[in-house]
C-alpha cells in the first residue's frame, strides 16, 4: 500500500513504547509512587550523568541506524541521499532537545534535564520513520513536534491515566514513534515516497500512514497482551515488596549498586581483618597523657556553624582567613527552613519536599572574637534573601589533637 517506515519509527520503536504501555499497565505503579489522593509523587532519579552518556552513546549510533544500516547503501540513490539522513537525524534530534528544555523551563521554572533526555530520544525517534523522505524544514518540524509531544504526553500518563513509566519510554518510543510515521504523511517531499500532504500529494499517503500506525498498535497490543498474561500466570512479573524496596542490585546479584565502579563505594579494606588487627593503640605510638580538667579561669572555646549556599563558600573562606581564621570543616548537606524551600519539579511532578544543597562550615574558635567571626560571616553572606543561611554557636569543652595529644589552645594551633 506504500507505508513508509525508514527506519522503524512505528516497527521498532512503536511496538516497544505498546508494549511499555501494557506491561506497565498489567505491573502496577512503584511502591509509593501514588499518595492516597492518587496524585504521583517524584521519584528521583538515580544518577543524571550515567543517563547523559548513554543518551549521547544513542545519539552518535542513531547515525548508523538510520543512515547506514537499513539496507546497507547497496545503490547509487541511498548513497546519495546518506546526507540527507544524516542531516535530518541530527537536526531533529537537536530540536526536540531544544525545545523541551524551554518548554520545560517555562512551565516549570527552571529546565528539567532528566525531561530534556528523553526529548533527543524522542526526536530521534520521530525522524526515524521520514528521514529520507522528508527535507530539513520537515526534519525541524517533526523534532519540534517531538520535544512538545514527550512532555505532555509524560504528564498524561503520570497524572491522568496514573500509569508509572520511570524512564517515560512510552511516550518517547510510543508516542513520538507513532508521531513521526503520521508526520511523514504531512511532510514527505517525494524523494522516495509519495508526496504528502503539504506537497501536493493529497490525503492518500497520510492516510497509508494511518492505517499503518493502527494496524502495528492492534497487533502488538494483541500479542504482547498474550506472552505478559502468560508470564504473569506461570513465573510471575513483578519482584516481591521487599525485593523492591532493598533494590533488585542487591536481592539478584548481590551487588550495592548497579554504578560499581563509578559510584562512591564504602571503603571495604578492613573488611576480612580481626578487629584486635586493625585496632591501633595510642600506647604503641606513644606515652598515654591524661586529660587535664579545665581550670576555672581556662580560656573559652567555641564553635560556630554557618550553614550557607555553596555558591557563598569561596567568600566566606576568603574573608574567614583575613581575620585569622586558619582552620575549617566544610560538609555537603541538605536542607530547608521555615519556608520549606523553594517548589521543584522532577518530570513534571512536584517533589513534596525540596531539600535544598547547602554548605556547612565548621570552626573552633578560640583567639579570635567570635562575635567578629559571625559579623564578618553576616557581612559576607548576607543578600536579604531567603536562603543566606543561619550561624549557630556552641561551647566546646575541650580539644586535642590526635597526633600530638595536645590539648585546648595549643591544639588549635598550626606547627
Amino acid at each position: 500500500m506504500g507505508f513508509h517506515d525508514f527506519a522503524g519509527s512505528t516497527a521498532v520503536h512503536m511496538v516497544g513504547g505498546v508494549c511499555a504501555l501494557i506491561g506497565a499497565k498489567m505491573l502496577g505503579p512503584r511502591i509509593g509512587k501514588y499518595g492516597k489522593d492518587g496524585k504521583p509523587r517524584a521519584i528521583l532519579g538515580h544518577n543524571l550523568s550515567i543517563a547523559a552518556l548513554g543518551v549521547f552513546i544513542l545519539w552518535f549510533c542513531w547515525f548508523g541506524f538510520n543512515g547506514a544500516s537499513t539496507v546497507g547503501m547497496d545503490s547509487d540513490d541511498l548513497i546519495a541521499s546518506a546526507g540527507l539522513v544524516f542531516f535530518n537525524t541530527n537536526l531533529a534530534a537537536a530540536l526536540a532537545t531544544l525545545v523541551t528544555m524551554l518548554f520545560t523551563w517555562l512551565r516549570y521554572g527552571k529546565p528539567d534535564v532528566s525531561m530534556t533526555f528523553n526529548a533527543a530520544l524522542a526526536g530521534l525517534v520521530g525522524i526515524t520513520a521520514g528521514c529520507d523522505a522528508v527535507n530539513p524544514f520537515g526534519a525541524a518540524v517533526i523534532g519540534l513536534c517531538c520535544g512538545f509531544a514527550v512532555v505532555l504526553a509524560v504528564g498524561f500518563f503520570d497524572k491522568t491515566v496514573k500509569i508509572d513509566d520511570p524512564v517515560g519510554a512510552i511516550s518517547v518510543h510510543g508516542v513520538c514513534g507513532a508521531l513521526g510515521t503520521i508526520l511523514t504523511g504531512f511532510f514527505a517531499t517525494g524523494i522516495s515516497t509519495e508526496k504528502g500532504v503539504f506537497y501536493g500529494g493529497g490525503f492518500h499517503f497520510l492516510g497509508v500512514q494511518c492505517l499503518g500506525v493502527v494496524s502495528v498498535i492492534a497487533w502488538t497490543a494483541i500479542v504482547i497482551t498474550v506472552v505478559f498474561t502468560l508470564i504473569k500466570k506461570t513465573i510471575g512479573l513483578r519482584a516481591d515488596a521487599a525485593d523492591e524496596v532493598m533494590g533488585l542490585d542487591r536481592s539478584e546479584h548481590g551487588l550495592p549498586t548497579a554504578y560499581a565502579g563509578y559510584a562512591m563505594m564504602p571503603d571495604s579494606a578492613y573488611e576480612d581483618a580481626e578487629p584486635e588487627a586493625i585496632a591501633v593503640s595510642v600506647a604503641e605510638t606513644e606515652a598515654p597523657r591524661k586529660v587535664k580538667e579545665k581550670a576555672p579561669d581556662a580560656p573559652v572555646y567555641t564553635r560556630v556553624q554557618i550553614i550557607c549556599r555553596p555558591a557563598s563558600l569561596e567568600a566566606l573562606k576568603i574573608a574567614m582567613n583575613k581575620i585569622g581564621i586558619t582552620g575549617m570543616t566544610v560538609t555537603n548537606v541538605m536542607g530547608y527552613g521555615a519556608q520549606k524551600g523553594k517548589p521543584e519539579y522532577y518530570r513534571g511532578t512536584p517533589v513534596e519536599v525540596t531539600l535544598l544543597p547547602k554548605v556547612q562550615v565548621d570552626i573552633v574558635v578560640s583567639k579570635v572574637p567570635v562575635r567578629q567571626v559571625i559579623d564578618t560571616a553576616r557581612s559576607v553572606l548576607h543578600t536579604g534573601h531567603i536562603g543566606d543561611g543561619k550561624i549557630f554557636v556552641y561551647d566546646v569543652e575541650n580539644v586535642v589533637r590526635v597526633r600530638t595529644g595536645e590539648e585546648g589552645y595549643d591544639a588549635l594551633q598550626s606547627d
